[in-house]
């Protein structure tokens, strides 16, 4: 991807993670925008590391490694960081990424129905397990924890 793609990508999905915070939680953009901009600033950073460091790591992983680094208690700006990115509900991110995954998968549509119906119901089958393994692991979680 080159540089402009990503920029217009990270400006697009900041946009769109502060237009969810404001809709979805009322939380004003002026809140939002500090724990946008960490949170695009490390992006950026693990793109570039991700082309910079000749490892064949996603990006997602140095992106990671980064958010751990910034919000570590060492770090000089950990206080800044999460006090910033907890303004931003999990939601608000995670539309956006709902959004694209769903854009990439239209792409690719024609080849997946290829693979014919058993390939349809594997998937489905997965997403059932992932979603009830899910479920299992949050709710004895949060009955250790005392929660419910």
């Amino acid at each position: 991807m080159r540089k402009q793609e990503w920029i217009f990508t990270l400006a697009l999905v900041g946009l769109g993670m502060m237009v969810a915070n404001f809709i979805g939680f009322d939380v004003a953009f002026s809140q939002s925008l500090p724990g946008v901009l960490v949170l695009l600033v490390i992006s950026a950073a693990a793109a570039f590391l991700s082309w910079l460091i000749p490892l064949k790591l996603p990006t997602v992983a140095y992106c990671s490694i980064l958010g751990l680094l910034c919000a570590c208690p060492i770090s000089p700006v950990s206080e800044f960081v999460i006090q910033s990115v907890g303004q931003i509900n999990f939601t608000a991110p995670l539309t956006m990424v709902g959004a694209f995954a769903g854009m990439s998968i239209s792409n690719q549509i024609k080849q997946f129905v290829k693979q014919g119906w058993k390939m349809i119901v594997i998937s489905v089958l997965v997403m059932t397990g992932t979603f009830f393994g899910s479920l299992v692991i949050a709710q004895v979680m949060l009955q250790l924890t005392g929660t419910i």
